[in-house]
């Protein structure tokens, strides 16, 4: 019975292969990587602005801004699946640069929000607004690698995601220390700078991005012939009862049951990733009266970004090994076993560093299995049954991301503490690891097994 995804990767490679993967690792995937980057920076800056004045000055609730946090994802699963298709057919040069523009645009306007009612119509819209951007990465990424090559593009793409905070706590920490400012509040300040550098990446990306190899003149004319062969040969190798309708066939996706496995699985990581994204920083400020403590602006926004910088080094290796030796089920099952069991931990460490730390596992979980799960639906589907795939899939995550936004902050409400709202975190990334493990043992055919064991 084979054990992995795809065989290993071997030792030695044709040169133009290798110049052809080098190339793109240099030329394309840092720019998405970036423009990732700022979209989840966008998205998650009101998770510094509520500890930090936006709080109060919107008289919120945990509830309200748990409700305010996840609405964003209500917008985005709306035009989610159609802004994919869109991008399927008008290419990502046009689509992922008119997202960066309009969301830019509407990031922009949060600088001036002065009630609740404002925050949550913002925040929808901002969801509308970016719809469409990770899961048309995603597939933008995988129409230029051969499926081989897909966990190292995709693991460099995701490493945006943690280094976001990593960079962009203490960046949101020192921007609100800029109070007064244009006479605004540090928390508007903030909102300010992160939403410009979205309109101008939108702008660049019109002229940088390039929708397929064939076109890249920065590739050999080998290379380009290499690559081209390579992605035909392999969609046109993608049979079975699924996938002989893979090409053009939607159906395809909607009635696929890996792809709602997938789907489900996904579900339970981006509950847990979005937990902390969101909450987080609530959390850090809630220490100093839990623990009798202070801490300023930046010494917050540093804490914060303690666990995500493990977290990329453990993403890039646990990518790496899959990369090398063949994705297996545990690459993505083991992970969230941890994250499971590490999260409810968390509630009972005695200082603010032993809860860090056992945060920081979490984190590292989390991550490392993301880009190594994102390999797999693009290993079965392929033209616009990938792109409405990978959108369903990232669907799933965005009603996760509403859910554990507004169910963590009610939960908060409701029961006084964190501790009921972290537990149905851990409970769910179990569950993402039972259905990744139970997946595997349901392939029967020789190519499920190569999909998943």
């Amino acid at each position: 019975m084979p054990a992995s995804t795809a065989p290993p990767v071997p030792e030695s490679r044709s040169a133009v292969e290798t110049s052809a993967i080098r190339k793109i690792s240099i030329r394309l995937v840092p720019f998405v990587a970036l423009m990732f980057f700022v979209n989840y920076l966008d998205r998650t800056a009101v998770s510094f602005a509520e500890p930090n004045g936006m709080g109060d000055d919107l008289a919120l609730t945990a509830a309200q801004f748990g409700f305010a946090s996840g609405i964003f994802f209500v917008g985005y699963i709306v035009l989610e699946i159609p802004s994919n298709m869109a991008l399927h057919r008008f290419g990502a040069r046009r689509w992922l640069a008119r997202i960066m523009v309009t969301w830019g645009i509407v990031s922009l306007l949060f600088t001036w929000v002065n009630s609740s009612g404002g925050l949550y119509t913002l925040r929808f819209l901002l969801g509308v607004a970016e719809a469409g951007f990770f899961p048309g990465a995603i597939l933008f990424l995988s129409q230029w690698v051969p499926s081989r090559h897909r966990t190292k593009i995709l693991a460099l793409f995701y490493l945006a995601q943690p280094l976001t905070t990593v960079f962009g706590a203490p960046l949101a920490g020192w921007l609100i220390g800029r109070h007064g400012l244009f006479d605004l509040e540090g928390w508007r300040v903030m909102f300010l700078f992160v939403s410009i550098p979205a309109i101008l990446l939108g702008v660049i990306a019109w002229f940088y991005l390039i929708d397929r190899p064939a076109d890249a003149k920065w590739l050999t004319t080998d290379e380009k012939e290499w690559l081209t062969g390579e992605l035909a040969a392999e969609n046109s190798g993608k049979t079975g009862h699924e996938s002989a309708h893979a090409k053009g066939d939607l159906k395809t996706a909607f009635t696929n049951s890996r792809v709602w496995t997938l789907a489900l699985v996904y579900f339970g990581f981006v509950y847990g990733l979005y937990a902390l994204a969101f909450f987080l920083p609530t959390i850090i400020n809630g220490f100093q009266e839990q623990y009798d403590t202070s801490f300023s602006v930046m010494d917050k926004a540093w804490i914060t970004a303690i666990p995500y910088l493990p977290a990329a080094v453990v993403l890039f290796f646990w990518s790496r090994h899959a990369t090398r030796h063949g994705t297996r089920t545990w690459h993505v099952a083991a992970p969230a076993i941890v994250g499971g069991v590490s999260i409810p931990l968390a509630l009972y460490m005695g200082s603010p560093t032993a809860t860090v730390a056992v945060v920081t596992v979490t984190a590292c979980s989390i991550f490392a299995a993301l880009p190594v799960f994102w390999a797999l639906p693009s290993r079965f589907l392929t033209g616009a049954a990938a792109a409405a795939g990978i959108a369903l899939i990232n669907t799933a995550g965005n009603v996760a991301g509403f859910a554990s936004s507004y169910i963590t902050g009610w939960l908060k409400d409701w029961t006084g503490a964190y501790y009921v709202p972290l537990y149905l975190v851990g409970a769910l990334m179990l569950l993402s690891a039972a259905l990744m493990i139970r997946l595997a043992s349901r392939t029967r055919t020789t190519t499920e097994k190569d999909l998943l064991r």
